[in-house]
């Protein structure tokens, strides 16, 4: 009748029978192992997939924590011993990279990008970061790739004593940074550049306010002459990279107009003032 359920099309057979069918499949049939192929492939990609998102984790905490130690240069009374233990963890951040261009060996590594991306773009803000402070500039994508690239001496005993000298070739393999990753790198970079600004006002620095000022709005006007016709993670990027840029224009402003009248010590209060103000003022916008 009209009010009774519809039946489904296997329903129209007997459970007994879809049971039979089931049990009469060869596992050795060629379908069969062609499937059980395809599940072997699958569950290997997958491993590997969970594999690079740990190390992808594992390379984002060391370059925090290789921020975190270049963010005390200001206030070190040896910068010199600072960049020094930098380099030391941007080495061991290179090994776990080294790991993931192991993994992906004979691999296309876009299929798995989404993986090892936030890793990369991390590295590449904690490696610009570095840069800048010994230089005062920016590192290019192609420097950033050639530290990426890693020998590795052939391990194999050979019981001929003549070998031949190419069993002795070093193998070699590199991990590309992406220009995404790069762009999205550096524009993590400027927040980490405001925050020196703000640490160089506290202890009496008034020349890097103005430095990272001119260096802020150099990327700033790059990245908005890629606008939105890069990708959408870049263009959203963009707001934070404004903000940066305004907060340390204003503690250039305060420095100019009123640095004379306010003590040193009291400076960096002013300007943490006015960025509170700042951020509240777009907050409501």
């Amino acid at each position: 009748g009209s009010g009774g359920f519809r039946k489904r099309k296997h329903d129209n057979f007997p459970h007994g029978q879809r049971r039979e069918e089931k049990e009469n499949v060869n596992p050795s049939s060629a379908l069969m192992t062609s499937f059980k192929s395809f599940q072997l492939e699958l569950d290997t990609r997958h491993d590997k997939y969970e594999r690079l998102v740990k190390l992808s984790r594992d390379i984002t905490i060391e370059s925090k924590r290789t921020i975190f130690l270049l963010h005390r240069f200001t206030s070190a009374p040896n910068g010199e011993e600072i960049l020094n233990e930098s380099e030391v963890k941007l080495d061991a951040v290179r090994r776990k990279i080294k790991q993931v261009a192991q993994e992906l060996i004979g691999e296309d590594m876009y299929q798995f990008h989404r993986a090892i991306s936030p890793g990369l773009q991390e590295y590449v803000e904690a490696v610009s970061f570095q840069y800048f402070i010994k230089t005062r500039s920016l590192i290019s994508v192609e420097e950033i790739n050639q530290q990426l690239i890693f020998t590795a001496e052939d391990r194999e005993e050979t019981t001929n004593t003549t070998s031949n000298s190419n069993d002795k070739q070093p193998h070699t393999w590199n991990l590309k940074v992406t220009p995404v990753d790069y762009l999205l790198g550096v524009a993590d970079l400027t927040g980490e550049l405001m925050r020196l600004c703000i640490s160089s006002v506290g202890n009496g620095d008034i020349d890097t306010p103005f430095e990272l000022s001119q260096f802020l709005r150099q990327i700033y006007d790059g990245f908005t002459f890629i606008g939105n016709t890069g990708p959408y993670e870049v263009s959203k990027k963009l707001y934070t990279l404004k903000q940066s840029l305004a907060k340390v224009e204003n503690a250039c402003y305060t420095l100019k107009v009123r640095g004379s009248e306010i003590p040193k010590h009291m400076l960096a209060d002013v300007f943490s003032t006015k960025t509170e103000l700042i951020d509240q003022e777009e907050g409501l916008s």
